[in-house]
């Protein structure tokens, strides 16, 4: 692995304080599991590496480095999200402080930010943080999305509005409005947020936090669910909105609440990720608690769905991380690769927390319907800290896009830490299949 020494330049906007920060020591553990089979972390297979400061062992073909710490470890980070801004810098934001969907029942009020990053360079240095957003509610998930041929940014996600929205209405804790922000100076100030009201589901909450995409014609879609936590098991449906004139109005696919899509015999799905592939096709790539990655397809423009149905992508109850490599037709799924107990009861399930510790890659030629054999980049090597193991383990909700050639990767790792990671695309080869060390 080729490790950096990162740059961090002070920038004018609102500075952290970095006095807050509690951070989290950087214990290796003795040995790690990669698909079931334990190794020591001192006498580890080829060609893996262990990055002691990173606190992962990685394949070599990768640049990695640690951007940014919560300022508060026990408080953490969440979901990570970056782009390539009009004018080519990188703008990589993220809400730093507890989640959203817990505030209001500790009375805490506002307990995050949502920071920003910024690069001149490609990721060589970054300046940073500072608040994107300086509003008195809570933040989730930035969603990047700049529409074809516009200069303009869009920043899409969940927006848990006082008022709009109740964090103490018995299990609907994580539904809120849906919104959108957006930004014709690069990325440095934004608008007020706009609120999405679709035609059939005017007062539609949910949550959305997985990234979008533009369809050929210029529809939008972008997926959202609804999660009662007040069943036992959770219950989740997932949706799709969708906009034909760039926003100004919306509807609610497969149709209002609470008809959204499920895995049957789980009661569950949440966390879409709508990608175009071309002539009026889109796949669209979910979560399911079934043990794989489920996937449905669009062919006319995303007005209507085949019902999903699993990929061959092995995957726990997590979120699926799908991109679009430079070649426009190929796409990059990153999943866990490991499952070991299917159950609705997010909750009660620990085994699923623990799958969430391994990354590897899988490709696919067409549109999702076959994949390649699932390549091995990196696991987390850390000794558990926060004895809590939702934590401990997470390398999941990874965040990626392609430029020059790179893929460029940004990790909520164990929702602690801003982990970056380069690949290039040439060498996506050479990572290692399962049977290159686990035979």
């Amino acid at each position: 692995m080729n490790h950096k020494t990162l740059i961090t330049i002070p920038c004018l906007l609102v500075l952290l304080e970095p006095a807050h920060m509690k951070e989290s020591p950087n214990t290796i553990a003795e040995s790690i599991i990669i698909q079931d089979r334990e190794f020591k972390t001192d006498a580890l297979p080829r060609p893996l590496t262990l990055d002691r400061e990173l606190g992962i062992v990685s394949a070599p073909y990768l640049e990695a480095e640690i951007i940014h710490r919560a300022r508060d470890a026990k408080r953490g980070l969440y979901e990570i999200r970056g782009t390539v801004t009009p004018k080519g810098d990188y703008l990589v934001m993220f809400p730093d402080g507890g989640h959203y969907g817990g505030a209001g029942k500790r009375g805490e009020g506002k307990v995050n930010d949502m920071l920003a990053y910024r690069s001149s360079d490609k990721g060589k240095t970054w300046e940073g943080p500072t608040v994107a957003f300086d509003i008195d509610y809570n933040q989730h998930g930035f969603i990047p999305f700049i529409p074809k041929g516009s200069k303009r940014i869009y920043a899409f996600g969940t927006q848990p509005i006082w008022g709009m929205y109740d964090p103490e209405e018995l299990g609907l804790s994580e539904n809120a409005p849906i919104g959108y922000r957006y930004s014709d100076d690069d990325g440095y100030t934004w608008s007020e947020v706009r609120v999405i009201r679709p035609k059939n589901d005017p007062d539609f909450l949910g949550m959305s936090v997985m990234r979008m995409t533009e369809t050929e014609s210029g529809t939008w879609l972008l997926g959202s669910h609804e999660a009662d936590w007040s069943y036992k098991p959770i219950m989740t449906r997932q949706y799709l909105l969708r906009s034909e004139n760039q926003g100004q109005t919306w509807e609610l696919l497969p149709g209002q609440r609470h008809g959204g899509w499920y895995a049957k015999g789980f009661n569950r799905m949440d966390e879409g990720r709508p990608i175009d592939l071309g002539g009026g096709e889109v796949f669209f790539m979910t979560r399911a608690a079934e043990g794989h990655l489920w996937g449905a397809w669009s062919k006319d423009d995303g007005k209507s769905w085949t019902y999903p149905k699993p990929t061959p992508l092995v995957h726990p109850d997590a979120p699926p991380m799908l991109f679009k490599l430079s070649d426009g037709k190929t796409l990059i799924a990153f999943h866990h690769n490991r499952s070991k107990i299917q159950t609705a009861d997010l909750a009660g399930n620990r085994s699923q927390h623990y799958d969430r510790s391994e990354i590897w890659f899988a490709t696919s030629r067409d549109g999702g319907r076959s994949w390649s054999e699932p390549q091995f980049v990196f696991v987390t090597v850390l000794e558990p800290f926060f004895d809590n193991i939702w934590r401990d383990y997470n390398t999941s909700y990874l965040d990626a896009f392609i430029d020059d050639g790179l893929i460029n990767i940004f990790c909520p790792h164990r929702w602690e830490r801003v982990l970056y990671l380069r690949i290039k695309e040439k060498d996506l080869d050479k990572f290692p299949l399962r049977k290159a060390f686990l035979d």
